[in-house]
């Protein structure tokens, strides 16, 4: 009976000690590769190094929606494989799009993946100019009604019908991160991708989370700066990622889903903010790339949640913003 009584107390000493021990907090910067560009992550606060764990969700990330790896869920559904069993991310980020999609009226369309090819910015990298029979057959497959989900597994109406969720895939990878830090008691930090921004918190010094949007005209220098405080944020823009052809005709990135086309407009650069998923201010910057100037500014009306950052420019070629979000 004795030793019994000594055990417990010894136990109960234990358990004392081991609850009071001081653990060291600190706070960590990531920065690798991923998805094609660069990643930084800030968090505060934190008890350990998570950057293989992150590693290693971006990993999975890549397996089931990169269509830069041929063995990826993706590739192998655009492949014709109609046996792939699709994971939680690839469930998570169609429904998304699907939702988007129909939003958007089609502007927001990620089966619009043959003509991305086409036009040569996919990974195949075609850099073929199409006529205008070439782009009619291609939209024969455009469209993401066409395409649905059921028990895992991915139905396309046409085998054809190529799936690309690069322009959601950046902003969900960021989800994916915050998600992870944020079961693991991190209450403060900023995610970034390629330019696409998620936080949460403030930063060291109690002091909010400042970013500067980039002037398209001269991208050496910041436009404005942005509180981005406990939101998402993501950017579009086609003054980069261009393509100029021999007889000098000029082809942007973002593919117009609705006529098929790869024509520039007067649109330079979408910036999205809110207090959303980053997958989904990713998805509707792209949407309202395509959507130009005036209907992007329609949507807004009845979206009043998405707050905008919209440069263009103008008939005599200087740069305007239009924007319904208040500077801090």
């Amino acid at each position: 009976m004795k030793r019994l009584y000594f055990l417990i107390i010894f136990s109960a000493t234990l358990f004392f000690f081991s609850c009071n021990k001081k653990v060291d907090l600190s706070d960590y910067t990531l920065k690798g590769a991923v998805f094609g560009t660069t990643y930084k992550i800030t968090y505060l606060n934190a008890d350990r190094n998570y950057q293989k764990d992150i590693d290693s969700l971006f990993l999975k990330i890549n397996n089931s929606l990169s269509t830069y790896l041929p063995n990826s869920a993706i590739s192998k559904i655009n492949q014709g494989d109609t046996a792939v069993v699709v994971d939680d991310y690839f469930i998570e980020v169609f429904k998304k799009s699907k939702r988007i999609f129909k939003e958007t009226n089609g502007y927001f369309d990620p089966t619009v993946g043959n003509l991305v090819n086409a036009w040569g910015f996919g990974p195949k990298n075609q850099k073929k100019d199409l006529n205008q029979d070439e782009v009619k057959a291609a939209m024969q497959f455009v469209g993401l009604q066409m395409v649905s989900l059921k028990n895992h597994q991915i139905i396309k109406k046409y085998p054809e019908i190529y799936l690309d969720f690069n322009s959601i895939a950046k902003g969900f990878g960021i989800d994916v991160v915050a998600r992870f830090l944020e079961k693991n008691n991190i209450q403060s930090y900023l995610i970034e991708i390629g330019g696409e921004i998620r936080t949460k918190g403030l930063k060291t010094a109690n002091k909010p989370w400042v970013i500067k949007l980039v002037n398209p005209i001269n991208t050496t220098t910041g436009f404005k700066k942005i509180n981005l405080s406990n939101k998402a944020m993501a950017t579009s823009g086609n003054y980069r990622k261009f393509r100029i052809t021999d007889a000098g005709k000029k082809y942007v990135h973002t593919i117009n889903p609705i006529t098929g086309l790869a024509k520039e407009s007067n649109m330079l650069s979408v910036s999205v903010i809110a207090s959303l998923d980053c997958a989904d201010v990713d998805a509707y910057a792209t949407a309202f790339m395509a959507m130009g100037l005036e209907k992007t500014k329609s949507f807004l009306k009845n979206n009043p949640q998405l707050k905008v950052v919209l440069l263009y420019v103008n008939t005599d070629h200087n740069l305007e913003e239009f924007s319904n979000y208040t500077y801090e």
